[in-house]
C-alpha cells in the first residue's frame, strides 16, 4: 500500500513531462488526457509473470514496455524474486541510463524510461523469514531465491530497507504523516535540485559535480570500503546523501546525510 501511496508524494508533472508522458500513453492506445490534465506521475505495477519484452519493451514492431509506460513516475514491482531472472537483468540499462534500446533487423528504436524502480521481497520462499521462527524453508531454497536479485541490478538500487512483521496493535496506534505534508518537502527538496542543477534532479547529474569536503570524502572510502561500494554504488551513495540535505534544506552535504545514506545502503551491499 505504502508503495502504491509512493506516487502521491511526488511533484506533480512539468509541461514536458506531462507532454511526454501523453505521447507515450498516445503510443500503447492508452488515455492521453488524464496524463495531460492530471499531471499525476504514471504507477505501473506489472504482476510476475511479466515478459521481457512486457517489461522494458521489444516485439515486431518494437512497443513501449512497462518501463517506458513508468517514465517519470513509479515502476513497482512487487514478489520481485518471482519475476524471471531475463526480466529483471534487462532493467540493467534503463535503471542506468534512463533509457532503452531495442534492436531488430528493421528496426532500431530508444525509448525513455526514467523511472523510479520500487521493489518488494520476502525473505524467503515461504515468506515468514528466519527470524520468525516459522521459516520451513531450507538454506538452498532461499539462497535460490535471493539469487534471482544478482549484483549487477543490487547495485544499481539505491536504498534497501528490511521491513520487520508489524505488531498489530503499534499498527492500529500508528498515525504516519499525510502525504500531503511530505509532498510539500518533496517538491521543496526538488526545487532546490533544479534551481542548483540547470533543471535536472540529482539523479540525473554526474556524482563529480556534488561537492564533498575532505573530511566527508575520507569518511566515504572508509565505509564505503567496508561495504564493499562500487564505483557505480559510490557514486549512487553520493547523489542519495545530497538528496537528504535537500530534503533537510541544507546548501551542503553534511556527515549525518552520508552516514544516513550509507546505511540505507548497506543491505544490499555484499
Amino acid at each position: 500500500m505504502r508503495s502504491r501511496s509512493r506516487r502521491s508524494i511526488l511533484p506533480p508533472l512539468s509541461d514536458d513531462e506531462a507532454l511526454e508522458a501523453a505521447r507515450i500513453a498516445s503510443a500503447v492506445g492508452a488515455p492521453v488526457e488524464p496524463v495531460a490534465l492530471g499531471r499525476r506521475r504514471p504507477f505501473r505495477a506489472p504482476h510476475h509473470t511479466i515478459s521481457t519484452a512486457g517489461l522494458v519493451g521489444g516485439g515486431v514492431p518494437p512497443r513501449p514496455g512497462e518501463a517506458t509506460i513508468a517514465h517519470r513516475g513509479v515502476l513497482f514491482l512487487d514478489e520481485l524474486p518471482e519475476f524471471n531472472r531475463d526480466a529483471l537483468e534487462a532493467l540493467r540499462q534503463p535503471l542506468e541510463a534512463g533509457r532503452v534500446l531495442i534492436a531488430r533487423a528493421r528496426h532500431r528504436v530508444e525509448l525513455p524510461c526514467r523511472f523510479q524502480l520500487v521493489a518488494a521481497a520476502n525473505p524467503c520462499p515461504c515468506g515468514r523469514g528466519a527470524s520468525s521462527g516459522d521459516c520451513t524453508c531450507p538454506p538452498q531454497a532461499v539462497a535460490r531465491y535471493e539469487a534471482k536479485l544478482t549484483g549487477a541490478l543490487s547495485d544499481r538500487l539505491d536504498l534497501a530497507i528490511a521491513v520487520e512483521q508489524p505488531d498489530l496493535t503499534a499498527l492500529a496506534d500508528e498515525r504516519p504523516e499525510d502525504s500531503a505534508t511530505v509532498r510539500e518537502r518533496v517538491i521543496a527538496a526538488r526545487e532546490r535540485q533544479e534551481a542548483r542543477n540547470g533543471g535536472r534532479a540529482n539523479a540525473e547529474v554526474p556524482s563529480e559535480s556534488i561537492v564533498l569536503g575532505p573530511g566527508l570524502q575520507r569518511l566515504l572510502a572508509d565505509r564505503g570500503g567496508a561495504l564493499g561500494l562500487s564505483g557505480r554504488g559510490r557514486a549512487r551513495v553520493i547523489r542519495v546523501a545530497r538528496t537528504i540535505a535537500d530534503l533537510d534544506g541544507a546548501e551542503e552535504v553534511g556527515e549525518e546525510h552520508l552516514l544516513e545514506a550509507l546505511h540505507l545502503r548497506r543491505r544490499h551491499e555484499r
